[in-house]
């Protein structure tokens, strides 16, 4: 099961009720930092990590000099490894590809994709 949400944990949890979700085992999520850069990581538990990253001692070194930070983007796996295979996938993604993840239009996701130009070879 994938679940993708927008907006901040704290909303999602207020929509559904509970302090947690039990059901999901590891989330790929987004958080855009202070600097309007954006840190896409994996966990297990959503809510420790932001915590984390808005830390001053603990979370990535990257986030740690970009607070605050804030959830704008999560999606939720069964599986952490799941989720940790995502991460990387959409850590690859240039700003604007990841920003049209956020706002949820996935019809730019293929316009935005990173084209590879090879250059042929001169040939002697």
């Amino acid at each position: 099961m994938v679940r993708a949400e927008r907006g901040a944990y704290r909303e999602h949890r207020k929509n559904t009720g509970h302090e947690k979700e039990s059901m999901s085992i590891g989330y790929m999520y987004i958080v855009e930092c202070s600097d309007g850069t954006f840190y896409t990581g994996s966990t297990k538990d959503l809510e420790r990590r932001i915590e984390e990253h808005n830390s001053p001692d603990r979370g990535a070194n990257y986030t740690r000099v970009r607070q605050p930070v804030e959830l704008v983007y999560y999606e939720e796996y069964d599986r952490i490894d799941w989720a940790f295979y995502r991460e990387k996938q959409v850590q690859k993604w240039s700003q604007k590809k990841k920003l049209a993840l956020i706002e949820g239009a996935p019809e730019l996701l293929p316009k935005l994709a990173k084209k590879i130009i090879r250059k042929k070879r001169e040939r002697m």
